[in-house]
């Protein structure tokens, strides 16, 4: 099966800062993909190279195509959804879904008709009527409506309450589950997209530090609540991190067996938030 994102050695500098190194990684049809990083680790500039925004070097393929060579018929099967929306203040809701209709072949009216309901927007209130959170619900509305082989999210929830985040990630699943679209999702709040997520890429300081599926990770990465008797034990297994809970120390290892892990307390696999803090404080 071809990948629908295929990068090989991907790097793009600005000036003296190296934004992203060797960057290698593959995106499979139907995959819904977490791009995990803090602030400046490179997430915003990969995304860029997707989709054909910035230059870089290295080999970059998109739905079989290089983005700097045909962004046009790119984004065509590709849909991108911001941290800002970006709407004129000026315009009524009821043309900008009238505008998207005609520029659009790919959009449903329908589908966006069925999510603006689920708000208190209004057809005939104009933008500038409109709070920032009902901006970006519109937003999402308009571009979760236009049916795409890629939907890449920068921060797609940014500012809205966390009962419309639930929401938002709750059709995204049910629209997308069992689709062949691929999905590509940046964001800080990492909690609420886990158990979206059928791979991770964790990226710091523009290299790539975790790349797997959500199906591998039991078998390289386990958390265990070990008691204090056995802490000197469990710390000759060198674990990538370690904190204190209530008296015991929380230990995650890498590669390490599940059954020489018991023997120091109860194994489980770390949530995507804990094992992120461990590899970015590894070391």
């Amino acid at each position: 099966m071809t990948a629908v994102v295929s990068a090989r050695g991907l790097s793009k500098r600005y000036g003296d800062f190296q934004a992203l190194r060797d960057v290698t990684f593959n995106i499979e049809p139907g995959s819904i993909v977490g791009l995990i990083g803090p602030n400046g680790a490179g997430k915003t500039t990969t995304l860029k190279s997707l989709l054909g925004l910035t230059r870089f070097d290295g080999e970059l393929e998109v739905l079989g195509m290089d983005p700097r060579r045909s962004r046009h018929e790119l984004m065509k099967r590709v849909c991108f959804i911001a941290d800002v929306g970006v709407l004129p203040r000026w315009l009524k809701v009821k043309h900008a879904i009238d505008y998207i209709e005609g520029v659009h072949d790919g959009f449903n009216r329908d589908k966006a008709e069925s999510l603006l309901l689920k708000t208190k927007i209004s057809h005939s209130q104009k933008v500038r009527q409109l709070s920032k959170g009902m901006v970006t619900q519109l937003h999402l509305a308009l571009v979760m409506a236009i049916e795409v082989d890629l939907l890449v999210l920068d921060e797609p929830t940014l500012g809205l309450d966390i009962l419309y985040r639930k929401s938002f990630y709750e059709r995204l699943l049910n629209d997308y589950f069992d689709h062949s679209t691929s999905i590509v999702i940046s964001t800080h709040q990492v909690e609420e997209i886990e158990s979206l997520l059928t791979h991770l890429i964790f990226i710091d300081e523009g290299e790539i530090v975790l790349s797997c599926s959500m199906e591998e990770l039991p078998g390289l990465y386990s958390e265990v609540l070990v008691g204090p008797d056995n802490i000197e034990q469990a710390l000759k297994h060198s674990p990538i991190h370690s904190r204190e809970i209530l008296g015991k120390r929380s230990m995650i290892f890498e590669d390490v067996s599940t059954d020489t892990l018991g023997n120091f307390g109860e194994v489980h696999t770390p949530s995507v938030a804990d094992l992120f803090v461990a590899k970015m404080q590894k070391g």
